[in-house]
């Protein structure tokens, strides 16, 4: 059997919150993302054009909330230094310096989100990297 040839529509990566009003307000106020969809206990947030991030009450979720975060949420942005200046003013936690990394062509700094999850902003060094 082939795999069916439609196009896909959208991604959503999905974290699992305690607080999902906390994880809410942080995704709104501090990123500056939009709802794009409201499932009650799920709130899906566009990032761009076709990817999305769900936060999750993680009391009626498929998952639970876990203190351990192997996963990292990362935006691309056109100038991450404009980014790096309101993350400091917003003393944003764990947030790390300002970095390059010529072997794959970003400039990028990382912080958390209010429960743990990884965050990295970065712009790109050359064009098509």
């Amino acid at each position: 059997m082939k795999r069916p040839e439609s196009a896909n529509e959208l991604t959503v990566t999905f974290f699992y919150y305690r607080d999902l009003p906390k994880a809410m307000r942080f995704y709104e106020d501090v990123l500056g993302l939009t709802l794009a969809i409201d499932q009650g206990w799920t709130k899906i947030y566009r990032i761009c054009l076709g990817g999305h991030v769900g936060l999750v009450d993680e009391t009626k979720g498929m998952n639970k909330w876990t203190a351990d975060k192997p996963v990292q949420l990362c935006i691309r942005v056109s100038n991450v230094d404009d980014w790096y200046a309101y993350a400091q003013a917003r003393k944003l936690k764990n947030l790390s310096e300002l970095f390059a990394n010529d072997e794959i062509g970003i400039r990028a700094f990382v912080f958390n989100d209010p429960e743990g999850y990884q965050i990295e902003i970065q712009s790109a060094i050359r064009p098509g990297t």
